[in-house]
Protein backbone atom coordinates (compact mmCIF):
# COMPACT_ATOMS: atom_id res chain seq x y z
CA UNK A 1 0.00 0.00 0.00
CA UNK A 2 0.90 3.51 -0.91
CA UNK A 3 -0.24 6.46 1.30
CA UNK A 4 0.18 10.30 0.34
CA UNK A 5 -0.46 13.30 2.90
CA UNK A 6 -2.81 15.12 1.58
CA UNK A 7 -2.56 18.88 1.15
CA UNK A 8 -0.35 21.59 2.93
CA UNK A 9 4.00 20.40 4.01
CA UNK A 10 3.70 17.43 4.63
CA UNK A 11 5.34 15.79 7.86
CA UNK A 12 8.97 15.18 7.36
CA UNK A 13 11.17 12.55 8.48
CA UNK A 14 13.14 13.62 11.56
CA UNK A 15 16.65 16.03 11.37
CA UNK A 16 20.87 15.58 9.91
CA UNK A 17 23.27 18.09 11.36
CA UNK A 18 27.02 18.29 9.80
CA UNK A 19 30.28 19.78 11.08
CA UNK A 20 31.66 20.25 7.61
CA UNK A 21 35.39 20.85 7.60
CA UNK A 22 36.80 24.53 5.97
CA UNK A 23 38.30 25.42 3.19
CA UNK A 24 41.94 22.78 4.22
CA UNK A 25 39.65 20.23 3.02
CA UNK A 26 39.35 20.72 -0.56
CA UNK A 27 40.36 17.64 -1.50
CA UNK A 28 37.36 16.48 -0.31
CA UNK A 29 35.73 19.05 -1.92
CA UNK A 30 33.76 19.22 1.31
CA UNK A 31 33.22 22.25 3.54
CA UNK A 32 32.05 21.23 3.08
CA UNK A 33 24.50 30.58 -16.78
CA UNK A 34 21.67 30.41 -17.76
CA UNK A 35 18.95 30.51 -16.49
CA UNK A 36 17.20 26.61 -15.31
CA UNK A 37 13.55 26.12 -16.59
CA UNK A 38 11.37 23.53 -15.19
CA UNK A 39 12.06 20.05 -17.55
CA UNK A 40 10.06 18.43 -19.66
CA UNK A 41 12.15 17.24 -22.06
CA UNK A 42 12.60 13.87 -22.77
CA UNK A 43 15.90 12.09 -20.73
CA UNK A 44 18.17 10.18 -23.45
CA UNK A 45 18.51 6.07 -23.22
CA UNK A 46 21.88 5.40 -24.57
CA UNK A 47 21.88 1.91 -22.55
CA UNK A 48 20.23 -1.50 -22.41
CA UNK A 49 16.43 -0.99 -21.12
CA UNK A 50 15.97 -1.20 -17.35
CA UNK A 51 14.51 -3.90 -15.79
CA UNK A 52 12.09 -4.01 -12.38
CA UNK A 53 13.59 -5.60 -9.50
CA UNK A 54 12.57 -8.91 -8.94
CA UNK A 55 13.09 -11.41 -6.01
CA UNK A 56 16.73 -10.82 -5.68
CA UNK A 57 19.69 -9.67 -7.81
CA UNK A 58 23.44 -10.87 -7.37
CA UNK A 59 22.95 -12.21 -4.04
CA UNK A 60 21.06 -8.77 -2.70
CA UNK A 61 17.73 -8.74 -1.94
CA UNK A 62 15.26 -6.35 -3.47
CA UNK A 63 14.61 -2.43 -1.90
CA UNK A 64 11.57 -2.32 0.22
CA UNK A 65 9.70 0.69 -0.41
CA UNK A 66 8.51 2.68 2.68
CA UNK A 67 4.55 3.16 2.90
CA UNK A 68 4.63 6.60 3.32
CA UNK A 69 5.10 8.91 0.19
CA UNK A 70 5.20 12.88 0.63
CA UNK A 71 5.20 16.36 -1.59
CA UNK A 72 8.90 17.70 -1.55
CA UNK A 73 10.76 19.78 -0.93
CA UNK A 74 10.93 19.30 2.49
CA UNK A 75 10.53 22.79 4.28
CA UNK A 76 7.87 22.50 7.42
CA UNK A 77 8.80 22.05 10.79
CA UNK A 78 10.15 18.83 12.34
CA UNK A 79 7.45 15.48 12.91
CA UNK A 80 7.87 12.18 13.52
CA UNK A 81 9.77 9.91 11.86
CA UNK A 82 8.26 8.21 8.54
CA UNK A 83 5.90 4.76 8.99
CA UNK A 84 8.44 1.88 9.33
CA UNK A 85 5.93 -0.41 7.81
CA UNK A 86 7.44 -1.61 4.72
CA UNK A 87 6.35 -3.36 1.50
CA UNK A 88 8.02 -5.20 -0.92
CA UNK A 89 7.07 -3.59 -4.00
CA UNK A 90 9.58 -1.68 -5.05
CA UNK A 91 6.98 0.02 -7.89
CA UNK A 92 7.27 3.52 -7.41
CA UNK A 93 4.76 5.55 -10.14
CA UNK A 94 4.62 9.70 -10.13
CA UNK A 95 3.50 12.21 -12.75
CA UNK A 96 4.31 14.84 -10.58
CA UNK A 97 8.47 15.13 -9.58
CA UNK A 98 7.35 17.21 -6.64
CA UNK A 99 6.58 13.51 -5.00
CA UNK A 100 8.60 10.94 -4.03
CA UNK A 101 9.00 7.32 -2.00
CA UNK A 102 11.54 6.16 0.09
CA UNK A 103 13.21 3.23 -0.34
CA UNK A 104 15.74 1.23 1.49
CA UNK A 105 18.25 -1.61 0.39
CA UNK A 106 18.78 -4.61 2.57
CA UNK A 107 22.53 -4.53 2.78
CA UNK A 108 24.32 -7.10 5.67
CA UNK A 109 24.99 -4.44 8.38
CA UNK A 110 21.48 -2.98 7.66
CA UNK A 111 19.94 -0.84 4.95
CA UNK A 112 20.73 1.82 2.52
CA UNK A 113 18.03 4.48 2.75
CA UNK A 114 16.93 6.52 -0.61
CA UNK A 115 14.25 8.85 -2.03
CA UNK A 116 12.97 8.44 -5.44
CA UNK A 117 10.97 10.64 -7.61
CA UNK A 118 9.34 10.24 -11.30
CA UNK A 119 7.97 7.05 -13.22
CA UNK A 120 10.02 3.56 -12.34
CA UNK A 121 10.01 3.22 -15.96
CA UNK A 122 12.03 6.13 -16.86
CA UNK A 123 16.02 6.43 -17.45
CA UNK A 124 17.42 6.01 -14.45
CA UNK A 125 19.23 8.75 -12.54
CA UNK A 126 21.18 7.93 -9.15
CA UNK A 127 21.99 10.92 -7.34
CA UNK A 128 24.75 11.48 -4.81
CA UNK A 129 25.00 13.47 -1.91
CA UNK A 130 28.46 15.24 -0.16
CA UNK A 131 29.90 14.28 3.05
CA UNK A 132 27.84 14.61 6.06
CA UNK A 133 24.89 15.49 3.51
CA UNK A 134 21.89 13.42 2.81
CA UNK A 135 19.65 12.73 -0.25
CA UNK A 136 17.62 15.92 0.51
CA UNK A 137 20.18 18.21 -0.90
CA UNK A 138 18.68 17.36 -4.49
CA UNK A 139 14.95 18.26 -2.88
CA UNK A 140 14.83 21.45 -4.75
CA UNK A 141 16.71 20.46 -7.71
CA UNK A 142 15.03 17.35 -9.24
CA UNK A 143 11.15 18.80 -9.60
CA UNK A 144 12.89 21.42 -11.82
CA UNK A 145 14.51 18.36 -14.09
CA UNK A 146 12.73 16.62 -17.00
CA UNK A 147 9.64 14.37 -15.55
CA UNK A 148 10.07 11.23 -17.57
CA UNK A 149 13.58 9.93 -15.31
CA UNK A 150 13.17 8.35 -12.45
CA UNK A 151 16.07 9.65 -10.18
CA UNK A 152 17.30 7.68 -6.70
CA UNK A 153 19.11 9.87 -4.24
CA UNK A 154 20.77 7.61 -1.72
CA UNK A 155 21.64 8.47 1.33
CA UNK A 156 25.44 6.96 1.99
CA UNK A 157 26.29 4.47 4.68
CA UNK A 158 26.87 6.33 8.06
CA UNK A 159 24.58 9.92 6.36
CA UNK A 160 20.84 10.49 6.58
CA UNK A 161 18.46 7.56 6.93
CA UNK A 162 21.05 4.49 6.02
CA UNK A 163 22.30 2.33 8.93
CA UNK A 164 25.81 2.89 10.66
CA UNK A 165 28.62 0.61 9.10
CA UNK A 166 29.51 -1.88 11.84
CA UNK A 167 30.95 -1.71 15.13
CA UNK A 168 34.79 -0.90 14.55
CA UNK A 169 34.80 -0.19 10.75
CA UNK A 170 36.38 2.87 9.64
CA UNK A 171 34.55 4.15 6.52
CA UNK A 172 36.68 3.82 3.58
CA UNK A 173 36.12 5.98 0.27
CA UNK A 174 35.62 2.74 -1.78
CA UNK A 175 33.13 1.76 1.09
CA UNK A 176 30.66 4.45 -0.53
CA UNK A 177 31.69 3.72 -4.09
CA UNK A 178 30.05 -0.28 -3.05
CA UNK A 179 27.18 1.33 -1.81
CA UNK A 180 26.54 2.88 -5.41
CA UNK A 181 27.52 -0.83 -6.54
CA UNK A 182 24.78 -2.02 -3.97
CA UNK A 183 22.29 -0.04 -5.10
CA UNK A 184 22.59 -0.04 -8.52
CA UNK A 185 22.39 -3.87 -8.27
CA UNK A 186 19.51 -4.10 -6.59
CA UNK A 187 17.63 -1.55 -8.32
CA UNK A 188 18.98 -4.07 -11.43
CA UNK A 189 20.17 -0.98 -13.54
CA UNK A 190 22.42 -2.14 -16.23
CA UNK A 191 23.48 1.22 -17.63
CA UNK A 192 22.62 4.70 -15.94
CA UNK A 193 23.46 8.61 -15.21
CA UNK A 194 25.31 9.55 -12.09
CA UNK A 195 24.93 13.12 -11.11
CA UNK A 196 27.11 13.54 -7.86
CA UNK A 197 27.39 16.55 -5.16
CA UNK A 198 30.85 17.62 -3.83
CA UNK A 199 32.01 14.37 -1.92
CA UNK A 200 29.32 12.31 -4.48
CA UNK A 201 31.09 13.38 -7.33
CA UNK A 202 33.82 11.94 -6.19
CA UNK A 203 31.92 8.67 -5.54
CA UNK A 204 30.63 8.79 -9.00
CA UNK A 205 33.98 9.51 -10.61
CA UNK A 206 35.87 6.84 -9.25
CA UNK A 207 32.78 4.23 -9.63
CA UNK A 208 32.49 5.45 -13.53
CA UNK A 209 36.57 4.68 -13.62
CA UNK A 210 35.69 1.03 -11.79
CA UNK A 211 32.36 0.06 -13.99
CA UNK A 212 32.70 2.57 -17.29
CA UNK A 213 29.93 0.09 -18.91
CA UNK A 214 27.29 1.19 -16.54
CA UNK A 215 27.10 5.22 -16.43
CA UNK A 216 25.70 6.68 -19.68
CA UNK A 217 26.75 10.12 -18.62
CA UNK A 218 28.24 11.92 -15.53
CA UNK A 219 27.70 15.27 -13.92
CA UNK A 220 29.64 16.79 -11.14
CA UNK A 221 27.98 19.60 -9.03
CA UNK A 222 31.59 21.51 -7.66
CA UNK A 223 33.86 18.36 -8.00
CA UNK A 224 36.21 17.14 -10.34
CA UNK A 225 35.73 13.90 -9.81
CA UNK A 226 38.60 12.96 -7.64
CA UNK A 227 40.26 13.54 -4.65
CA UNK A 228 43.64 14.82 -4.64
CA UNK A 229 46.72 12.95 -2.82
CA UNK A 230 49.24 15.70 -0.74
CA UNK A 231 52.29 16.34 -2.87
CA UNK A 232 54.22 15.74 0.23
CA UNK A 233 55.13 11.83 1.00
CA UNK A 234 55.35 12.66 5.11
CA UNK A 235 52.13 14.55 4.88
CA UNK A 236 50.06 11.43 3.00
CA UNK A 237 51.32 9.38 5.69
CA UNK A 238 50.26 11.43 8.37
CA UNK A 239 46.31 11.38 6.85
CA UNK A 240 46.35 7.95 7.20
CA UNK A 241 47.68 7.62 10.73
CA UNK A 242 44.92 10.19 11.64
CA UNK A 243 42.06 8.20 10.20
CA UNK A 244 43.57 5.35 12.74
CA UNK A 245 43.95 7.35 15.66
CA UNK A 246 40.85 9.52 15.60
CA UNK A 247 38.97 5.93 15.05
CA UNK A 248 40.01 4.42 17.95
CA UNK A 249 40.12 7.97 19.93
CA UNK A 250 36.05 7.88 18.79
CA UNK A 251 36.04 4.03 20.08
CA UNK A 252 37.19 5.40 23.80
CA UNK A 253 35.46 8.06 24.31
CA UNK A 254 31.76 6.68 23.31
CA UNK A 255 30.23 9.52 24.28
CA UNK A 256 26.15 9.84 24.58
CA UNK A 257 25.25 11.95 20.88
CA UNK A 258 24.44 15.27 22.02
CA UNK A 259 20.65 16.62 21.36
CA UNK A 260 19.93 19.79 20.80
CA UNK A 261 16.69 21.82 20.02
CA UNK A 262 15.54 22.48 16.22
CA UNK A 263 16.73 26.05 16.22
CA UNK A 264 20.19 25.11 17.98
CA UNK A 265 20.85 21.94 15.60
CA UNK A 266 19.90 24.25 12.60
CA UNK A 267 22.42 27.00 13.59
CA UNK A 268 25.30 24.73 14.42
CA UNK A 269 24.68 23.81 11.36
CA UNK A 270 24.93 26.53 9.61
CA UNK A 271 27.77 27.96 11.72
CA UNK A 272 30.25 24.83 10.26
CA UNK A 273 28.89 25.89 6.74
CA UNK A 274 28.92 29.55 5.25
CA UNK A 275 27.62 28.29 1.73
CA UNK A 276 24.38 26.96 2.98
CA UNK A 277 21.34 29.31 3.54
CA UNK A 278 18.84 28.32 6.15
CA UNK A 279 16.39 27.59 4.25
CA UNK A 280 19.15 24.74 2.30
CA UNK A 281 20.31 23.87 5.69
CA UNK A 282 16.44 23.16 7.27
CA UNK A 283 16.06 20.99 4.42
CA UNK A 284 19.11 18.73 4.88
CA UNK A 285 18.66 18.74 8.71
CA UNK A 286 14.94 17.29 8.29
CA UNK A 287 16.30 14.01 7.31
CA UNK A 288 19.74 13.72 9.48
CA UNK A 289 18.26 13.43 12.52
CA UNK A 290 15.88 11.66 15.44
CA UNK A 291 13.82 13.40 17.84
CA UNK A 292 14.64 12.39 21.38
CA UNK A 293 12.71 13.28 24.91
CA UNK A 294 15.84 15.06 25.39
CA UNK A 295 15.89 17.01 21.98
CA UNK A 296 17.04 16.33 18.17
CA UNK A 297 20.34 14.21 17.76
CA UNK A 298 22.17 13.98 14.88
CA UNK A 299 21.80 10.14 12.90
CA UNK A 300 24.89 10.55 11.04
CA UNK A 301 28.26 8.23 12.63
CA UNK A 302 30.57 10.35 13.92
CA UNK A 303 32.95 8.21 12.29
CA UNK A 304 32.50 9.33 8.81
CA UNK A 305 34.55 12.50 10.11
CA UNK A 306 37.36 10.26 10.12
CA UNK A 307 37.27 8.20 7.12
CA UNK A 308 40.28 7.00 4.55
CA UNK A 309 40.48 8.87 1.13
CA UNK A 310 41.25 6.99 -1.99
CA UNK A 311 43.24 9.87 -3.65
CA UNK A 312 45.51 10.06 -6.68
CA UNK A 313 48.53 12.27 -8.01
CA UNK A 314 47.75 14.46 -11.22
CA UNK A 315 49.42 12.50 -13.06
CA UNK A 316 47.12 9.42 -12.36
CA UNK A 317 44.34 11.65 -12.51
CA UNK A 318 45.30 12.30 -16.14
CA UNK A 319 45.61 8.75 -17.09
CA UNK A 320 42.19 7.90 -15.75
CA UNK A 321 40.45 10.53 -17.62
CA UNK A 322 41.52 8.70 -20.07
CA UNK A 323 39.25 5.52 -19.67
CA UNK A 324 35.64 8.10 -19.34
CA UNK A 325 34.19 7.33 -22.65
CA UNK A 326 31.12 9.18 -21.26
CA UNK A 327 29.53 12.58 -21.59
CA UNK A 328 30.82 14.48 -18.53
CA UNK A 329 28.86 17.78 -17.19
CA UNK A 330 31.06 19.53 -15.01
CA UNK A 331 29.46 22.71 -12.99
CA UNK A 332 31.81 25.26 -10.89
CA UNK A 333 30.05 27.90 -8.74
CA UNK A 334 31.92 31.20 -9.12
CA UNK A 335 31.65 31.31 -5.30
CA UNK A 336 31.89 27.44 -4.47
CA UNK A 337 35.02 25.26 -3.68
CA UNK A 338 36.76 24.96 -6.85
CA UNK A 339 37.33 28.71 -8.31
CA UNK A 340 41.22 28.56 -8.65
CA UNK A 341 42.15 31.88 -7.84
CA UNK A 342 40.38 31.46 -4.41
CA UNK A 343 42.46 28.45 -3.26
CA UNK A 344 46.09 29.46 -2.78
CA UNK A 345 48.56 26.57 -2.25
CA UNK A 346 45.90 24.40 -4.08
CA UNK A 347 45.34 26.88 -7.09
CA UNK A 348 47.54 24.95 -9.36
CA UNK A 349 45.73 21.16 -8.52
CA UNK A 350 42.51 22.39 -9.56
CA UNK A 351 44.12 24.15 -12.44
CA UNK A 352 45.50 21.21 -13.49
CA UNK A 353 42.83 18.86 -13.58
CA UNK A 354 40.59 21.68 -15.42
CA UNK A 355 43.21 21.59 -18.24
CA UNK A 356 43.52 17.63 -17.60
CA UNK A 357 39.64 17.16 -18.04
CA UNK A 358 39.02 19.64 -21.68
CA UNK A 359 42.50 18.51 -23.24
CA UNK A 360 41.67 14.37 -22.42
CA UNK A 361 38.14 14.75 -22.76
CA UNK A 362 37.90 17.10 -25.46
CA UNK A 363 34.26 16.91 -27.11
CA UNK A 364 32.69 14.23 -23.97
CA UNK A 365 33.16 17.16 -21.72
CA UNK A 366 31.36 20.82 -20.76
CA UNK A 367 32.60 22.74 -17.94
CA UNK A 368 30.46 25.76 -16.79
CA UNK A 369 30.57 28.02 -13.98
CA UNK A 370 27.38 29.55 -12.66
CA UNK A 371 27.04 32.34 -10.36
CA UNK A 372 26.42 30.76 -6.72
CA UNK A 373 28.08 29.03 -3.79
CA UNK A 374 29.09 25.54 -2.99
CA UNK A 375 25.35 24.54 -2.26
CA UNK A 376 23.86 26.40 -5.30
CA UNK A 377 21.93 22.93 -6.40
CA UNK A 378 20.02 23.50 -3.22
CA UNK A 379 19.91 26.97 -2.58
CA UNK A 380 19.63 28.63 -6.16
CA UNK A 381 18.51 25.17 -8.01
CA UNK A 382 17.45 27.70 -11.30
CA UNK A 383 20.45 28.45 -11.89
CA UNK A 384 21.68 24.62 -12.64
CA UNK A 385 18.46 23.02 -13.11
CA UNK A 386 18.47 24.35 -16.96
CA UNK A 387 21.64 23.00 -17.72
CA UNK A 388 21.31 19.53 -16.26
CA UNK A 389 18.10 19.30 -17.99
CA UNK A 390 19.63 20.35 -21.65
CA UNK A 391 22.30 17.50 -20.57
CA UNK A 392 19.99 14.90 -19.74
CA UNK A 393 17.84 15.24 -23.02
CA UNK A 394 20.83 15.34 -25.30
CA UNK A 395 20.62 12.28 -27.57
CA UNK A 396 24.37 11.35 -28.39
CA UNK A 397 25.28 14.95 -28.77
CA UNK A 398 27.10 17.22 -26.94
CA UNK A 399 24.37 19.53 -24.63
CA UNK A 400 24.29 22.79 -25.63
CA UNK A 401 24.10 25.02 -22.97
Amino acid sequence: MREYKDGGTPTPPPLSGRGGPGPAELQEAEARSSPGRRGGGRCSRTGPPRRRAASSCHGLAPPYRAERASSGPLTGSLGPAPSTCLSRDITCEHSILGMFSELKFPVPWGHVAAKAWGPSEGHPVLCLHGWLDNANTFDKLIPLLPRDCYYVAMDFSGHGLSSHRPAGSPYHFLDYVSDVRRVAAALQWRRFTLMGHSMGGSVAGMFCFLYPEMVDKLILLENLGFLLAPEDTEAWLKSKRMVIDRLLSLEAKQQTPKARSPEAALQRLLEANRHLTAEGGAILLQRGATETPAGLVYNRDMRVRTQSRESFTVEQCVKLLQKIKDHVLIIIAQDGLLVPHKLDSRNHFVKALREAFESTLKEHIQLVEVPGSHFVHLNEPEVVSGIISNFLTAQNTRARL
